[in-house]
């Protein structure tokens, strides 16, 4: 099923998507949740980001480019990084590149959506606690990285993190391709079997350090192509089951 969050006018539903419909529903989407009645084409309305998350949570440097690359022996502590929810946005919503930059770098990413508390998880048992999957465009500005290796600035810009369209609840995570077009010109398309750390050992790992909540937000890392891009370009994250997600580069205004 595709939840979603939309707008109407002025207000913002909560909804799911079926055969072009959108459908507002009620309640909460982890757990008892009813359809209102009230519908409208999904033509007629603004997707916005499918949750607000509780926590995003993003891996770093997970793909390689071929399965001949993947390493025998997995790192003891896995790359990780917080964004702030004050960076998400939706689909067709400007990705606004930081005053003092000219440039940002886009990463396409498979994202998951946690849906139970999860602490202390073993691996074979993760995907019960998945609710669904969303694509994400974690956006970087490499320039506001600290010497010392420290991430934080650089992934937590307003805009910062597209999601969308939709969350997915049905997805086979691992059957499907992370692409990405910059313009209309592929530049990553990639199986998630090329995933350094595997999902279920990633989202294993992070219960282990701290509980996971329903909304929790897992970035799941971007394949190989990843480039700069600037004022004015479209970026169009895809992933086959779940949609695309579009968004185009605007400079900041500049205060006076």
């Amino acid at each position: 099923m595709k939840f979603t969050r939309f707008q109407v006018d002025s207000t913002i539903y909560t909804g799911v998507i079926i055969e072009g419909v959108v459908k507002e529903i009620t309640g909460d989407i982890f757990g008892d949740w009813k359809h209102t009645g009230l519908e409208f084409l999904e033509n007629e309305v603004k997707l916005l980001a499918p949750i607000e998350p509780n926590q995003i949570i993003g891996i770093g440097a997970n793909y390689v480019s071929k399965v001949e690359d993947l390493p025998s022996e997995l790192p003891d502590i896995p790359v990780f990084f917080f964004k702030p929810t004050s960076s998400v946005i939706g689909t067709e919503e400007s990705i606004v590149i930081p005053e003092g930059i000219d440039q940002v770098k886009f990463e396409a990413e498979l994202a998951i959506i946690i849906g139970k508390e999860a602490k202390n998880i073993p691996e074979a048992e993760v995907l019960n606690y998945v609710f669904g999957y969303t694509i994400a465009n974690d956006v970087t500005a490499p320039q506001y990285f600290h010497q010392d290796g420290h991430w934080t600035i650089g992934k937590s810009f307003d805009t910062f993190t597209p999601l969308g369209p939709v969350i997915e609840t049905e997805l086979n995570p691992f059957q499907v391709h992370v692409e990405a077009s910059l313009n209309h010109i592929e530049k990553q398309n990639s199986p998630t079997e090329l995933m350094i750390i595997p999902i279920r050992k990633m989202i294993s790992y992070l219960t282990t350090v701290m509980t996971l909540k329903p909304g929790d937000v897992i970035l799941t890392g971007s394949p190989v192509g990843a480039e700069f891009v600037g004022e004015g370009d479209v970026i169009e994250c895809e992933i086959k089951g779940i949609g695309r997600l579009r968004n185009r580069l605007a400079t900041a205004k500049i205060l006076t």
